[in-house]
């Protein structure tokens, strides 16, 4: 049976993050038309659908960038004919270099155009570039406040130097990709194995105490959970320290057992 597109309303964007800017667009349609890059990602991909219930359909920027304004108008009339309704940003361009804007959109079409405001909080405005800002500088309270939700990412598990289980506090290896990474030090966090939150310690960083490699790790809190494998998520909820040198292994492990008793303190 051939699928029959009755969708009549869409909110077009990049919708990296789905964070409180993006749900105002939302809210106004019954499907979202996300567009797609590469890497570097608050959400990567298909991701972005586990936080909104509206259908998700993709454009890959790399199949749409070489279209005129025009082009890329004629294209959403086939791909949705029943369209009626089309929410953009205020700050929303398309075409081939940006040749359009929410206006051209107006003008181009015969569908309503709603065009949503910049959308501020405590004075802030609400985009994704300023929370992977806040990411990177290790302000997760901000970026979490303007996301709307705690940050998530997913990695698939691999396998450490073996080094923590022996000497240090057993860890979880992830390999994250696409990701925007947080600042280089220990977070607060919880972490999703078979389906349950778990508190946990996790290193986002350069091993600069022992191999220098960057590694994303994480240390289940007062919970012992055997071998994990595949792939598993973190929340990241609180910044703990800086990364930084241990002139030992036995200093390094003082340290993260401090850094448990503060994650500890922050997860509660």
């Amino acid at each position: 049976m051939q699928f029959k597109n009755e969708i009549k309303s869409i909110a077009i964007g990049s919708f990296d993050g789905i964070h409180l800017g993006h749900q105002a667009l939302i809210d106004r349609a019954d499907a979202l038309v996300i567009i797609e890059r590469n890497g570097g990602y608050l959400t990567p991909g298909y991701k972005r659908s586990l936080f909104t219930s509206k259908v998700c359909c993709f454009y890959h920027f790399d199949t749409i960038k070489s279209l005129t304004p025009e082009g890329f108008v004629q294209k959403l009339e086939v791909d949705f004919p029943a369209l009626e309704t089309i929410v953009v940003g205020y700050d929303f361009h398309f075409g081939k270099n940006k040749a359009g804007n929410a206006q051209t959109l107006n003008t181009l079409c015969d569908k309503e155009v709603v065009i949503i405001d910049q959308v501020s909080l405590d004075g802030i405005p609400v985009h994704s570039r300023t929370i992977k800002a806040y990411l990177r500088e290790g302000k997760i309270e901000l970026a979490n406040k303007l996301l709307g939700r705690i940050h998530y990412i997913q990695g698939q598990v691999i396998q450490g130097q073996g080094l923590g289980k022996k000497e240090l506090v057993p860890t979880i290896n992830l390999n994250v990709k696409e990701y925007q990474l947080p600042l280089e030090g220990v977070y607060a966090t919880r972490t999703l194995i078979d389906g349950q939150w778990l508190n946990s310690v996790s290193f986002f960083g350069h091993r600069v105490t022992t191999d220098d490699s960057y590694a994303v790790e994480t240390h289940i809190l007062d919970k012992e959970i055997g071998e994990v494998r595949g792939e598993i998520a973190l929340q990241l909820v609180d910044f703990i320290r800086f990364n930084q040198k241990f002139e030992s292994l036995d200093a390094l492990k003082k340290q993260i057992h401090n850094d448990i008793g503060l994650a500890k303190k922050r997860l509660t």
